[in-house]
């Protein structure tokens, strides 16, 4: 049987968490959402929340996006993080800094992300 990954999804508006997580867990993906930074990073802080990916988007109160990649990467430098993003320029350019691995800007298409998280999956596997 394949693997069910598990993502870790963060993103303040819950039409789009609601989105994402409907859409991957019809995928056979294993979800957890945060609806902002600080609850993400206290799941990552949880003994039993390991996660293959996290989608973060970058806008966010408490703590943004970047610092949830900033803080992933560096202690969990092995899982791959896509930042999502409805702002233009400058905070693509922060999560690139931040080392996200890729940077999708909304709207975006569904199976476009579910493409682009398969390919980081499948060169961390």
């Amino acid at each position: 049987m394949a693997k069910q990954y598990r993502l870790l999804v963060v993103d303040d508006n819950q039409e789009v968490l609601a989105t994402i997580d409907t859409y991957f867990r019809k995928k056979n993906y294993k979800i957890v959402t945060a609806v902002d930074g600080l609850e993400a990073l206290k799941l990552l802080k949880s003994e039993d929340c390991v996660f293959d990916l996290v989608v973060t988007d970058l806008v966010m109160p408490y703590v943004s996006g970047v610092g949830v990649i900033s803080i992933m990467k560096k202690e969990f430098p092995g899982t791959p993080v896509v930042a999502i993003t409805g702002y233009g320029e400058s905070p693509e350019a922060l999560a690139l800094e931040a080392n996200a691995d890729l940077v999708i800007e909304k709207p975006f298409n569904l199976e476009n992300l579910e493409r682009a998280i398969g390919d980081l999956l499948s060169k961390k596997a």
